[in-house]
């Protein structure tokens, strides 16, 4: 038996990896993935049970991006993000939030190479000069101190703890319009910042559905007390995101306070909403569930060798290091949250922002510690710009370039400095390799790709092979196949082939819907010009030899081992799952 003494030290247990983030919202998770999956041994530290962050069952935040909620068409997020939104899809038609996070937690559970710590917190950092050795955790469930040494390390955790842990300059606030040149800038620096949002959402019953406000809940008579109005609520389904606070006090010490009042504030509304008469189709509706943990905007943001501006959006980013991209308009809610229409401002601003615009490398490290990248609403940019780069289908593909970024400077031995300076060419086509989108970078093919003739049954095949893997303006990038259509490249004599790839068609015109989009522009089925069934076949003289089929395909990216000698590579499209016709974004061999 064994007996407690007052000497008894926690358990301490040691993970030895090359690359840690800390953090497990979207940006973190990928970052995470993405780094395993491309050779690195990683540890996962997120403090809540589950992953995802705000789009987590906590919060049920959707998850925004460049296509600004289906307005843009063709600007979706690829890469690990839509690999992620398909699999919503055909797992979990449902839409339950509870599917949804057991979706996001088998991410990362299936990668080997990946260690997930879940209810760990992080508390400390050891040094050494501008090095971190190790992080280490407070695991509440097991009252476990989990210490990982690392080569490298992420921090995806929204709040920046490394930053304070570290000594990592960062910035928190609104910068001056002059140091910057921003517009959109107030005159003078301040700490404001945007505020927390509590959602609730509610559904209808066969039955009145009384409501009683509990003591102490705000009384709101009139519906003009509300912002925008009599027309800005009626959406119960899913609540409302202007049910915000906090940005006129300190976004990261005054968290737990203004958690009470935001529920105070959801209660009073919704009493309104039941009980002021003025909305009396709501009789038969009840509330079912309110945010326990508000979604937070905005707090500690790192400084990175390059701050992302407001110009920098405005003239679509085109850097030199580009690595991710954003599109979501400059969306800069009012400090004052709930109560900027009353004092006679808008709620939020949405400056115009082009989509897409590019993100680059130089905003995901550290500028003085040599091994911390960051990625997400903590990136290196001003408020400015963060108010458009915080929505989370950016801060994804931000943490897709992190891991990628990661998993090349751990191979190479090098700093994330380093990577930047010396293999940034590499990272751009590693990602691209992966299905990301690096708005004016080509992928690079393979010599085979390059010279093998491309033949097709009918129509142009070039598109496949022209370095872009979606539509652009109004070039598709694209072969159109009807299903029996085939595609073939001749090789220039008998050669070994190692690797077959494809992007393939997932209706890239629409947005996907995950669990519950407010405004009725998503899709919550799985595309119709997506292939459903296909086969590659390698030719070999007069005889075709069957390398894949599949009649339930689930991907937009394959990536297909070979390894035999061939004349030639044939894709034939059997069956659709809906639409006459799809496309074929990219088709290579190498």
């Amino acid at each position: 038996m064994k007996r407690a003494t007052a000497k008894t030290p926690f358990r301490t247990v040691l993970h030895e990896a090359d690359f840690c983030v800390v953090g497990g919202g979207m940006a973190g998770l990928c970052a995470a993935v993405a780094a395993a999956r491309r050779g690195a041994r990683v540890v996962l530290m997120q403090d809540r049970p589950m992953l995802g962050g705000n789009a987590s069952s906590e919060c049920r935040m959707h998850v925004c991006g460049a296509d600004r909620s289906g307005r843009i068409p063709h600007m979706r997020e690829t890469g690990l993000l839509e690999e992620i939104r398909l699999d919503n899809l055909f797992e979990n038609p449902q839409r339950s939030f509870s599917l949804w996070d057991l979706l996001l937690l088998r991410k990362a559970q299936e990668e080997p190479r990946l260690t997930l710590l879940l209810n760990c917190t992080c508390q400390e950092a050891e040094m050494d000069g501008l090095r971190i050795l190790s992080i280490t955790g407070w695991q509440l469930t097991t009252q476990t101190r989990h210490t990982v040494r690392a080569s490298l390390f992420a921090d995806c955790s929204g709040d920046s703890i490394l930053a304070p842990l570290t000594g990592a300059p960062w910035r928190m606030g609104r910068e001056a319009r002059a140091e910057f040149g921003e517009s959109i800038a107030p005159e003078q620096a301040d700490t404001r910042t945007m505020g927390i949002t509590c959602l609730f959402q509610a559904r209808p019953f066969p039955t009145p559905q009384p409501f009683s406000p509990p003591p102490g809940t705000p009384r709101i008579a009139r519906c003009d007390d509300l912002p925008y109005g009599s027309g800005g609520h009626g959406y119960w389904e899913y609540g409302y995101w202007w049910i915000e606070l906090g940005g006129e006090q300190d976004a990261l010490h005054d968290t737990e306070s203004l958690r009470i009042q935001l529920h105070q504030l959801v209660l009073g509304i919704w009493d309104h909403i039941k009980n002021s008469g003025a909305h009396p189709e709501s009789a038969n509706w009840a509330l079912d569930w309110i945010q326990m943990l508000p979604a937070k905007r905005e707090s500690r943001r790192y400084e990175g060798d390059h701050i992302l501006t407001q110009h920098d959006i405005e003239t679509g980013g085109p850097f030199p290091d580009i690595v991710a991209y954003g599109g979501w308009s400059m969306d800069d809610h009012d400090p004052a949250g709930f109560h900027a229409c009353a004092l006679g401002r808008k709620s939020t601003i949405f400056h115009p922002a082009p989509s897409p615009y590019g993100i680059p490398y130089r905003c995901l490290y550290s500028r003085t510690i040599e091994n911390l990248f960051c990625a997400g609403r903590n990136a290196s940019c001003t408020h400015a710009a963060m108010s458009s780069t915080r929505v989370m289908g950016t801060c994804a593909v931000m943490g897709q370039a992190v891991g990628t970024a990661a998993a090349l400077a751990a191979h190479h031995h090098q700093t994330p400095r380093e990577v930047g300076a010396a293999a940034i060419s590499e990272l751009q086509q590693m990602l691209l390799e992966d299905d990301c989108y690096l708005p004016g970078v080509p992928r690079r093919f393979s010599r085979l790709t390059r010279e093998s003739s491309l033949l097709a049954s009918s129509g142009n095949p070039e598109p496949v092979r022209d370095g872009f893997t979606r539509q652009i303006e109004s070039d598709p990038h694209a072969w159109i196949a009807r299903p029996s259509d085939w595609i073939e490249y001749r090789l220039p004599g008998r050669t070994l082939v190692q690797e077959v790839e494809l992007v393939l068609d997932t209706g890239m015109e629409k947005q996907i819907g995950m669990i519950f989009e407010k405004g009725g522009t998503a899709q919550y089925h799985v595309p119709p010009a997506m292939p459903k069934a296909f086969r590659i076949e390698g030719i070999v003289g007069h005889d075709r030899h069957l390398l894949f089929r599949t009649d339930d395909n689930r991907r937009r990216h394959h990536r297909l081992a070979v390894g035999r000698e061939l004349d030639a590579v044939r894709f034939t499209l059997e069956d659709t799952r809906g639409s006459p016709d799809s496309r074929v974004y990219g088709f290579t061999v190498s």
